[in-house]
């Protein structure tokens, strides 16, 4: 593969600006990477999400620095083309820029990103500056920020009233002055999301945002069926594969009660 196939920040941007659709998916291992970097997928997110689809928790806030290394660190033996982002979770980059530089580095030295994502609009604007300036790329995140769930008391709609909707605008614009690369919107009102797009010049990429993003992510686990403990509305699923793992245990299990399995020709 030429560097001119691999997805990086210079050419997402000029996918924007053609009009072409930006795909992404979310990855935590090794297998479900390659099988994304085949069919095509553009960005690849190591979302901190892996604290509820594999490690079983009810949301974000758990998993650690080791454990998100460690996910990116499995995801980035799988990818060669797509664009591999990885999530700074809960408290790796809220103390002080100093040690978000620190954490962020980490995923670039240790764990193969090519990029962090972090939520969050003017608060962190000093943090997104200091990264990009170490040479970090940096993709924000507005409206619907799983880590500051306890403030929101829920997954609710983001970005209803006026005040905070030009709250979302104005972040928008600081993240890209601040030199963020891409934006994701999550769970934001589908007028809000198209005029924030229209608005800056680097891609948007919704969740729950509607169809005007520049593109679209989903957690894989919600698209294949996989996890069937949370279905956002905004999910659309594309396999029912909890169902299709079920039925193939199932039948595993009969034959190997029923003595059908193995047969000779799967013996030495």
């Amino acid at each position: 593969m030429s560097m001119e196939d691999k997805r990086n920040v210079v050419n997402l941007r000029a996918m924007k600006e053609k009009g072409e659709k930006i795909v992404s998916l979310t990855a935590y291992d090794y297998t479900m990477a390659r099988l994304l970097e085949e069919a095509g997928v553009d960005i690849i997110l190591v979302g901190d999400s892996a604290a509820m689809v594999c490690g079983g928790h009810e949301h974000t806030l758990p998993v650690t620095m080791d454990q998100m290394i460690y996910h990116t660190q499995m995801v980035s033996r799988g990818v060669s083309r797509a664009l591999l982002v990885a999530d700074m979770p809960f408290l790796s980059f809220q103390v002080n820029p100093d040690e978000a530089v620190r954490n962020a580095g980490r995923f670039l030295k240790e764990a193969g990103a090519d990029a962090v994502k972090l939520e969050g609009g003017a608060p962190v604007i000093e943090t997104v500056q200091r990264l990009v300036d170490a040479g970090i790329p940096v993709m924000g995140h507005l409206g619907l920020t799983p880590q500051s769930i306890r403030n929101f008391g829920g997954y609710r709609l983001r970005g209803k009233e006026k005040e905070e909707a030009d709250q979302y605008r104005r972040d928008a614009r600081l993240l890209e002055d601040a030199g963020a690369f891409s934006i994701v919107l999550e769970k934001i009102p589908a007028a809000l999301a198209a005029e924030i797009t229209r608005e800056i010049a680097i891609p948007t990429i919704g969740i729950g945002a509607g169809p005007d993003c520049d593109g679209q992510v989903l957690v894989t686990y919600d698209m294949l069926g996989l996890f069937e403990e949370f279905k956002p509305k905004f999910v659309r699923r594309y396999a029912e594969l909890a169902t299709d793992i079920r039925n193939a245990v199932q039948r595993y299990a009969d034959d190997v009660r029923q003595s059908r399995f193995p047969s000779a020709k799967e013996s030495y």
